[in-house]
């Protein structure tokens, strides 16, 4: 156990018991059978363990509002929001209303100790998390509000000994459903344009369920065929351009976002190849946009509006003092002109 100011983890690990069962029994959590609060309030007598006050503010003295906190994303105009997270917004507002909370909607960046300075507040009861990026750099900030006992809930990826709680979509199966209908349509040389690394775990089970469905036919994913880019049209184009100057050879791109697969098509189009027939194109998203592009992409969808009422659902709960979990919501292929099936 490492030295200095004892943390809720560190009672955890004395009494034997998870982070989150720690917390809720020092806020004298019913849902805490007394014998294992008895535990946990030696171990926290026995480390000299003293709840700081500030920290412990949303818990004890409730506000009636939820802080939405939306981090800016790359975009080619001047509104740093995906397009994804609109529909989820507009779900999010009215789950509110319908549990009777207000809601705060703060834009932040990455860089910013936002973590603190609302795990320190009477803002909010709790909080919302929506667009964080890297991952791995976002990792030591969810660690910082479970410790700070606050209550909060993330879309994203749904991993083992995550921290918190996440509301994600089954990105694997997703990727499993795009891969699938890729080799029905006799592609198989596929390019994924996307970060395929733990720092975008999205990302790379979107890749793996690719994968996993063409080593079902006898085949797998090349990574020579995979480009890094992030969720924007200029990043897709550019990850497309580089595939071609690489000389790759392939007959589909599978984006990791539609925003990618929208700028990969713009570099295929300019390079003088027709979407689908010299290369389909397949999406992963469905956002509006998908629907009016030439051609209109092939995708596969995620329930933005059922996310939404989950994600204010599960955090009310928190709030609340219940039980709540991670949870991964199922994807639909939505088949259009960028790779129809086969006739």
């Amino acid at each position: 156990m490492a030295k200095g100011k004892a943390t809720s983890f560190d009672i955890a690990y004395l009494a034997g018991v998870s982070q989150s069962t720690v917390s809720r029994a020092l806020r004298g959590s019913p849902l805490v059978n007394p014998e294992t609060t008895r535990r946990i309030l030696e171990a926290a007598e026995q480390l000299h363990y003293t709840v700081d006050k500030h920290a412990s503010s949303l818990r004890t003295q409730r506000a009636g509002t939820l802080a939405l906190l939306l981090f800016e994303d790359p975009t080619s105009d001047a509104s740093h929001i995906n397009p994804f997270f609109l529909p989820m917004l507009s779900a999010i507002t009215r789950a509110c209303a319908s549990h009777g909370q207000d809601l705060l909607i703060s834009f932040q960046q990455l860089s910013h100790d936002w973590h603190a300075d609302y795990g320190d507040s009477k803002k909010a009861d709790g909080l919302l998390l929506l667009g964080y990026g890297d991952y791995l750099a976002y990792l030591g900030k969810l660690s910082k509000l479970v410790e700070q006992g606050t209550p909060f809930v993330r879309w994203g990826a749904v991993m083992p000994d995550q921290p918190g709680i996440s509301i994600g979509c089954d990105n694997m199966g997703g990727g499993r459903q795009a891969g699938a209908h890729l080799l029905a349509c006799g592609r198989r040389r596929i390019a994924f344009l996307g970060d395929a690394s733990s720092h975008y775990p999205e990302f790379l089970d979107r890749f793996l369920g690719c994968d996993a469905a063409l080593r079902d036919a006898g085949l797998a994913m090349d990574r020579a065929l995979q480009v890094d880019a992030e969720s924007s049209e200029d990043a897709g184009y550019a990850a497309a351009r580089e595939l071609m100057r690489r000389g790759a050879i392939f007959d589909a791109v599978f984006g990791a976002s539609d925003l990618i697969a929208i700028g990969a098509m713009r570099a295929l189009a300019e390079a003088g190849l027709d979407v689908p027939g010299d290369v389909a194109v397949v999406g992963f998203d469905d956002i509006p946009a998908a629907r009016i592009t030439t051609p209109a992409l092939t995708t596969v969808r995620q329930d933005t509006v059922r996310a939404g009422e989950l994600l204010v659902e599960t955090l009310v709960s928190l709030v609340d003092g219940h039980p709540a979990q991670s949870q991964r919501l199922p994807t639909e292929l939505v088949v259009r002109r960028s790779c129809p099936a086969r006739g």
